[in-house]
């Protein structure tokens, strides 16, 4: 154990500071034997509502370590509130990674339990933990129950976006508007719907870094407790197996990720995350990859955003095993996992189930069979063409299909700012047809990459009906969020790339089926608009925000900062004393 051997195990001064200084918190002496110390990483905060029941599941965690004989700490890192933290909790991902790696690798530590649940604290501890490469084991905290409205269950996030439309077309009003916000979030957890804390919590689990089940557990369910007591003994038998992350994310693991994100119509915020993990552990994970993997995959959750349906519906349902089980032709079965078992071995048993509508009504699918999906290839698409030479992505799930070609005119903002003080203005001139562009709002324009792509259908349009525009940008989308969305245009446009080109009046074609995403300009307006461009001036001149303007990657490359792709592992630094 490094832990014994560097810190609680030593002889003379340094070896009486470190256990002595630890028996100020009541230890006995046992702890010091040598046995695996497990460091419970934990993102709670009650700045994150998504994690704010954490204190109590690190507690279960606890109880699996003492169980199996090991020694747990707990420890905070930065927590990232996807509701409340500004100008984007993206922007911080890569602060997070850091401080749980740097975390990992300075304390005596033999492995690792990640607790995580909104958005971004999943893929950036894991990120994190990856860059030691200690045995690690993610723990999610589960999403919130349903949230219930008139007696209509609504998914947060996904009923802000509607209701806001159906509000500012004055079809609710401003006392069911207040009445659908008190009954949204009802408890502990992150978001219900198939969000990208959803999203990235099922991606643990197909990645083989989560308990084989635990990823659609509510929060408030007593099984979320339980596994997280078993996730404690488990870690500690994977100290002992010396069973890490590099054994675990291979290249199989991320086709299964892949794979199983387009079967549950998951969040396009996933490609990113997979794409910086992947560049954490070495592996070669390309836009191209993740395009050829989700093409064909059978859609079969029927979830809001996209479907109908709740994680709580979900996990009744089955959960993440029973979609795996009814796609596994697809499945790379041999891919190892937390379990010390195969992802085969894990979901061979798993169970799909149906329960029973209202009396004469068919039975309730929230998960499909795969003879009977709700689409196929309905995954994130990858686009490219002279507007996104790196790339672009699509959630065709949730695009209307009459959009998913097209050719409009383009109205552009340089903007978020500028877009929503035009999007309420009666004499906007844009129709159904016309294609919104917003620039500067990618990695380092912004910066941060914020979750803005969805911009709001203009007021004028919403009144008649309207309730989908072809939307491009170099920002991100809510995986709450819904509608014909073209994503992460990379190059972004604060740096030079065509997307900054892009004039109001110029025709842009999307054709999904074709990965295709044009501009209709010719080469040499092009080269003369771009001798005119200038670049933005830089956001920020100064601490966290500014080394990451410097230092971020593109959206193709999952958006991490250049020095940190890769491993550096888990040696143990000079004595401190």
């Amino acid at each position: 154990m490094r832990s014994y051997e560097h810190w609680f195990g030593e002889e003379g001064r340094n070896g009486f500071i470190h256990r002595s200084w630890m028996r100020a918190q009541g230890f006995t002496d046992e702890v010091f034997d040598g046995r695996p110390v497990i460091g419970i990483c934990n993102t709670w905060s009650e700045l994150t509502p998504c994690n704010a029941h954490l204190r109590r599941v690190a507690e279960s965690v606890k109880r699996g370590v003492w169980q199996a004989g090991g020694f747990p700490l707990e420890f905070p890192v930065m927590s990232l509130g996807e509701t409340m933290l500004r100008p984007t909790a993206m922007l911080f991902r890569n602060l997070l990674s850091m401080d749980v790696e740097e975390s990992l690798r300075g304390n005596p530590i033999d492995g690792a339990i990640l607790l995580t649940g909104c958005d971004k604290t999943t893929p950036g501890s894991i990120m994190g933990a990856a860059s030691v490469d200690l045995p690690t084991l993610v723990v999610t905290g589960g999403p919130m129950l349903n949230g219930k409205f008139r007696g209509c269950d609504i998914g947060s996030g996904t009923a802000v976006w509607r209701f806001t439309q159906e509000r500012n077309a004055g079809r609710m009003s401003e006392a069911d508007y207040a009445a659908a916000e008190s009954g949204m979030s009802r408890s502990n957890g992150h978001c219900m719907t198939m969000g990208t804390a959803s999203t990235m919590a099922c991606m643990a689990e197909a990645l083989g870094l989560q308990l084989t089940g635990s990823a659609a557990i509510p929060a408030v369910d007593s099984r979320r407790y339980s596994i997280a007591q078993q996730a404690g003994r488990r870690i500690v038998e994977m100290v002992q197996e010396d069973l890490k992350p590099s054994d675990i994310l291979t290249r199989d693991a991320f086709a299964n990720a892949v794979r199983a994100n387009a079967a549950i119509g998951g969040s396009t915020n996933a490609v990113i995350h997979l794409l910086a993990i992947a560049g954490r552990v070495g592996v070669e994970l390309s836009l191209d990859d993740m395009d050829e993997w989700a093409r064909g995959v059978p859609w079969l959750v029927d979830l809001q955003p996209s479907g109908k349906y709740l994680m709580e519906d979900f996990y009744y349902a089955g959960g993440l095993p029973a979609v795996l089980r009814e796609i596994l032709p697809l499945i790379k079965t041999d891919a190892i996992t937390v379990t010390g078992r195969t992802m085969g071995e894990n979901v061979a048993n798993a169970e799909r189930i149906d329960w029973s509508g209202q009396e004469g009504q068919p039975a309730i699918q929230v998960i499909r069979p795969v003879g009977n999906p709700l689409g196929s290839g309905a995954g994130t698409a990858v686009l490219k063409g002279n507007l996104a030479p790196d790339g672009a992505v699509i959630k065709q799930s949730a695009a209307s299909e009459r959009f998913l070609r097209h050719r409009g005119k383009a109205l552009v903002f340089s903007s978020i700012e500028e877009y929503d003080k035009a999007v309420d203005d009666p004499e906007l001139d844009v129709d159904e047809d016309t294609v919104l562009v917003l620039q500067n709002s990618g990695p380092r324009g912004y910066p941060g990459m914020p979750e803005v792509g969805n911009m709001t259908i203009p007021r004028k349009l919403a009144a008649i009906g309207v309730d989908d525009m072809v939307r491009i940008s170099d920002a991100r989308m809510s995986g709450t969020a819904y509608g014909t969305v073209v994503l992460h245009v990379t190059p972004e446009a604060a740096v030079g790339g065509p997307l900054a080109l892009v004039r109001t009046g110029d025709w842009i074609e999307l054709d999904v089926a074709a990965r295709s995403l044009h501009l209709d300009v010719s080469e040499e307006e092009l080269a003369k608009r771009r001798a005119d461009w200038q670049p933005p001036a830089p956001p920020t001149d100064r601490g966290w925000a500014r080394l990451y303007v410097d230092h971020v990657t593109q959206a193709d490359k999952g958006c991490d900062l250049d020095f940190l792709v890769g491993r550096t592992g888990s040696a143990v630094a000079r004595q401190s004393h």
